[in-house]
């Protein structure tokens, strides 16, 4: 079967939801229900339809400077080796260069090696670590930041200005923006876990300050996504009980259209970079 042969490619809407979430949890994926519907509706979503039944999924988030994410890349187990994920995100990819967009993505190993021959270049490397810890608290809750803060630290370190995105996380039922000692981070509930990023810091002492705060002042069990090349921080979590999950290779598909200052210790998270 040709990759261009097969069920049709449809555009999802907020309504896809639940279903999305259906995929993303098959897939054991941390996202929640509204992660799902920042990508509805400020992205364009692509899908695969069994039917009634959403079997594949992949999102083209836009952000500024002509820059967009992939993410969401999704196939249910009954429907893999079709070839599906590889026509949505050439339809994504189609997408962006009808808009002029430089598009990025994270992704697993087994994911760029697909990606490369695609014509996706490596940039930085992430890697995804869980702390698992008793529902003892025991520290006070770090110092609250505001929006503007996290933004302004956020186009920095990005090149990005990620305000609606930002926004849609700090306004969730759970979610707080930490400070400590001139570092920064935002903190929300995943599905299984709470997510620490993106988190930003002048030095790793300080970031690994912070972090064992906000983990010694709730409960977790949290998910953090550092930046490789920030070797004290990373090292400084493994020793301190956090164990690395996967890495992912962040890879840009098209010239690039900005370059942040400063790299940060810990990011949004794959699906949003």
């Amino acid at each position: 079967m040709d990759a261009t042969d097969g069920p049709p490619i449809l555009k999802l809407g907020v309504d896809d939801a639940i279903a999305g979430l259906a995929l993303s949890t098959e897939a054991q994926w941390n996202q929640t229900e509204e992660d799902w519907r920042i990508f509805l509706r400020d992205g364009v979503v692509f899908g695969i339809r069994d039917g009634m039944r959403l079997v594949a999924t992949a999102a083209l988030l836009p952000y500024s400077g002509n820059n967009a994410w992939i993410s969401m890349v999704l196939v249910s187990g009954t429907h893999r080796r079709r070839g599906l994920a590889t026509r949505l995100v050439d339809a994504c990819l189609e997408t962006a260069r009808k808009n002029g967009l430089t598009s990025w993505l994270d992704a697993t190993p087994a994911g760029a090696a697909v990606y490369g021959p695609l014509g996706f270049t490596p940039t930085l490397q992430l890697r995804r670590l869980k702390l698992l810890k008793s529902a003892q608290v025991s520290s006070p809750t770090p110092s609250v930041a505001t929006l503007d803060a996290l933004r302004a630290r956020d186009r920095r370190a990005t090149g990005f200005d990620r305000t609606a995105l930002l926004t849609a996380f700090a306004q969730r039922s759970g979610s707080r923006i930490t400070t400590a000692n001139g570092c920064i981070a935002l903190v929300r509930d995943g599905r299984t876990a709470r997510h620490i990023g993106p988190l930003f810091a002048d030095n790793a002492a300080e970031a690994l300050a912070l972090v064992h705060a906000i983990a010694r002042s709730e409960n977790g069990p949290f998910l953090v996504d550092a930046v490789a090349s920030q070797a004290a921080f990373l090292e400084g979590l493994t020793a301190s009980g956090w164990t690395i999950e996967r890495p992912f290779q962040r890879m840009r598909f098209g010239p690039a259209t900005t370059t942040g200052e400063k790299t940060p210790f810990a990011v949004a998270g794959p699906e949003f970079g």
